[in-house]
């Protein structure tokens, strides 16, 4: 019989203008999934499963990460730049994510601008999934990617906690 060992991560809820916000920590404080949302589970789902963890214990701040999202949500805009993120995924993805980090706050692109920055400019649907399959928002800020002509698209988090992100960076 094979058990599948303990997998433990720190999460923590602190609240925003736009709603609940929990993050999942692995054990040298990277972000695993982070969202506007009051429900872990609703995060663990899209962890990679070699990252997923198996066990979450609750905390009331996880330091950096937690000073970081409540000092964003109240202006300083680069208070998550310095966060580490622990993502994974083929190439590609992986690439597109850390080009995501690089995208400046109020000067959003979109997928086809991401394309091209991500080295592959004809893959535009390609540079959409990186959105699509982003389990770190905020610190992965995939809000700052729209459609041709300014349309959100898409935003797990949904479409108001997307517009208050780009007001807010403005």
């Amino acid at each position: 019989m094979t058990t599948t060992p303990t997998r433990s991560a720190d999460v923590a809820t602190v609240a925003t203008p736009i709603g609940p916000f929990t993050a999942i920590v692995d054990a040298d404080g990277a972000v695993l999934a982070a969202g506007w949302t009051g429900d872990p589970g609703e995060l663990t789902a899209v962890v990679h499963a070699s990252l997923r963890p198996t066990e979450l214990r609750q905390r009331d701040s996880l330091g950096a990460v937690t000073e970081a999202v409540l000092a964003y949500h109240a202006g300083d805009l680069t208070a998550i730049d310095p966060i580490p993120v622990r993502q994974h995924s083929g190439e590609f993805l992986t690439h597109a994510w850390d080009v995501l980090r690089k995208v400046p706050a109020g000067e959003p692109v979109t997928y086809t601008e991401f394309a091209g920055l991500a080295g592959r400019p004809a893959a535009t649907r390609a540079a959409a999934n990186a959105c699509a399959r982003n389990a770190a928002a905020l610190f992965v800020p995939c809000h700052r990617v729209l459609r041709i002509g300014g349309q959100l698209g898409g935003f797990r988090w949904g479409l108001e906690a997307k517009r208050w992100l780009l007001a807010h960076e403005r």
